[in-house]
């Protein structure tokens, strides 16, 4: 874990409150104006408004340790709390100022209490053992926590754009063909929008939605194997003029995509799917067979890349959207992962509650390690770009997926270096290697 670099004044004196329900002596608590606390970006929610005792700011600290991904255990019989994160442990015990840090002993400043049912500790001893960086912003009476780096898949989806948005430049950071490391070490793969389909079942690499496959494609390839990132075949498909809704109730169409697919995606590490517009407007019957049938795509679709060792990723219309015909719990069956395209709500940036709600609601059905939060760049700026990044690591998430490159500025990426470290999630190999 990387060190922590703590906030040379006031944040120093912050303190943080362990949730217990055990009882214990009484802290005095000094009320002041309400304090907020921020986890990247994100407000925590406690059960205890946040106050002061002996000059130091005190807050509720189960929320905030869940937010964190924090496990922690009490031990009643020697009122003794323990943390655990990563390769991170902490120890501390109620009224001893000797607390401990993967067995080296530390001496606080203030020793942990009990007031109100609830344990006391430091946020400066737990901010330095667990690598946020904290804040107090003494007019606004707010504590603002930035999480450690999380690792975690970052894919960049990469398109057809011009001079001026060129996915080519924003990745290498020179002009094609020329290439440095530019902004690969920020990413774990790339998704290549070249591919479409016709509602006969054939693959497109020249499509009416403006999904093309370059001219120097296969360079594409090779640079990105050289800089070990992984490529997926992504074949987009929107269900204008019911063209989705044709090819799922065409059998034949539906084994010929199945088959064309599946022999393109020898010259990449796995498949993108993004089939988009389901579901919007169909009346309950015809909803049910939209979502059954493309799910039964899904599905053929699937068997046939795993035998080939292939993973297949779905792009999907995240599930408070207007788009219903996406049935999540039998997609993440079949799917390797899926990314929650939690974006197009209408207001830029995206509205926090709304990405949560998507978030939340995928959680229900699909396991947290599967689901990837789409971000539209052109939506956020650099500040509303962290809180997006903060939700998929307050849930957990596999990971997030950025559309598109070409989009981002360099505040965006020095904000993605600073919130993750990109986990690389399927088989890399360059293009000469799977030929």
């Amino acid at each position: 874990m990387n060190k922590p670099v703590i906030a040379g004044i006031a944040a120093l004196l912050l303190h943080v409150l362990l949730i217990f329900g055990t009882p214990g002596p009484v802290a005095a608590l000094e009320h002041h104006k309400s304090i907020s606390v921020n986890i990247d970006g994100l407000p925590v929610s406690f059960d205890t408004q946040p106050a002061i005792r002996d000059g130091r700011t005190m807050v509720p600290f189960r929320a905030l340790a869940e937010a964190l991904n924090v496990n922690v255990t009490w031990d009643a019989a020697t009122q003794t709390v323990r943390a655990k994160f990563d390769n991170t442990y902490i120890k501390l015990q109620i009224g001893n100022p000797r607390a401990y840090r993967n067995n080296l002993a530390v001496t606080l400043d203030v020793p942990p209490a009990i007031s109100g049912g609830r344990t006391l500790i430091p946020l400066r001893f737990f901010s330095e053992s667990f690598g946020c960086k904290v804040k107090w912003d003494n007019t606004a009476y707010e504590i603002n926590i930035t999480s450690p780096p999380k690792t975690m898949a970052v894919i960049g989806f990469y398109a057809l754009g011009d001079s001026e948005t060129s996915s080519w430049r924003d990745l290498f950071t020179r002009n094609y063909p020329d290439t440095s490391e530019g902004n690969t070490g920020a990413l774990s793969g790339l998704a290549l929008g070249w591919y479409s389909l016709d509602e006969q079942g054939n693959l497109l690499t020249q499509s009416k939605t403006g999904w093309q496959r370059p001219e120097g494609w296969e360079k594409v390839l090779q640079v990105a194997g050289r800089y070990r990132l992984n490529s997926e075949m992504m074949v987009h498909l929107t269900d204008k003029d019911s063209t989705i809704y044709n090819l799922l109730n065409n059998r034949t169409a539906v084994t010929g995509a199945v088959n064309a697919i599946k022999k393109e995606a020898m010259l990449y590490h796995g498949v993108n799917l993004d089939f988009e517009g389901l579901g919007w407007r169909d009346d309950d019957d015809k909803l049910i067979t939209v979502k059954n049938n493309f799910s039964q795509f899904v599905t053929l679709l699937a068997n046939e890349l795993k035998k080939d060792n292939h993973n297949l990723t779905l792009t999907l219309h995240a599930p408070n959207s207007a788009y219903q015909g996406y049935d999540y719990q039998a997609l993440g069956k079949q799917a390797d992962r899926i990314i929650i395209m939690a974006y197009d709500y209408g207001t830029k940036p995206e509205p926090v509650d709304l990405v949560v709600e998507a978030v939340e609601r995928a959680r229900s059905v699909v396991p947290s390690e599967k689901l990837v939060l789409g971000i539209s760049i052109p939506s956020e700026t650099p500040e509303s770009l962290l809180i997006k990044i903060g939700i998929a690591k307050r849930y957990n998430l596999n990971g997030i997926a950025l559309w598109r490159l070409g989009l981002l500025t360099d505040e965006m990426w020095k904000i993605i270096k600073q919130s993750s470290t990109p986990r690389t999630v399927l088989n890399v190999n360059s293009l000469d290697s799977k030929n």
